[in-house]
């Protein structure tokens, strides 16, 4: 995924990105999300209204509903204004792991990297940015600089590959995607 370079963000091109390395319609037999155009299922593509067939899912909706559910919707636009490199890589777990999953992967670590609490209080991991994991990031960023932003990347890309390595134990039709998450989802070396 590219991480960004200047604090200026540019939504429509990580949504470009997305839907780039994503590829028009798919529907593997071990993928338990089904059909998908674009990366969006066709759970997700029914809830917000298309109709249509799914392999003529039109890229534009498919942008759209990035924009609404996997940026707008659980606030890694507010993040991006604070920390472009960890939205960014919030946008990307979310897509691929739900947007739940990837804020609980960011309070988990925000809560590890507080120093036992003395630096900002540990925050509820209730999966939702509000106004405490903001200013839980808020106080991170403060005390550690650009250097806080790339450490916490990389423990949430930690936690990001344990759950693949573990999704695949468990579900050993699972171990055909895990090779891809492991080289497409997780940039540590490529952290900004």
């Amino acid at each position: 995924m590219p991480r960004p370079t200047s604090r200026k963000f540019d939504v429509d091109a990580l949504i470009d990105a997305v839907i780039d390395r994503e590829g028009a319609y798919v529907n593997h037999p071990a993928d338990r999300g089904g059909a998908t155009c674009w990366g969006i299922s066709e759970a997700v593509a029914r809830a917000e209204g298309y109709a249509g067939a799914m392999r003529d899912l039109p890229r534009a909706e498919a942008a759209s509903i990035y924009r609404r559910i996997y940026w707008r919707r659980p606030a890694f636009d507010q993040v991006a204004r604070r920390a472009p490199a960890i939205a960014t890589e919030l946008f990307d777990t979310g897509v691929n792991m739900g947007t739940a999953t990837a804020i609980g992967f960011l309070q988990r670590a925000l809560n590890a990297l507080n120093r036992s609490a003395r630096d900002y209080p540990d925050i509820a991991v209730d999966r939702d940015i509000g106004p405490r994991t903001l200013s839980a990031l808020d106080a991170l960023l403060r005390l550690r600089g650009a250097g806080g932003e790339t450490v916490l990347l990389r423990a949430i890309e930690a936690l990001q590959g344990e759950r693949y390595i573990a999704l695949a134990e468990r579900r050993p039709g699972q171990e055909a995607f895990l090779y891809g998450w492991l080289a497409n989802r997780i940039q540590g070396a490529g952290a900004p």
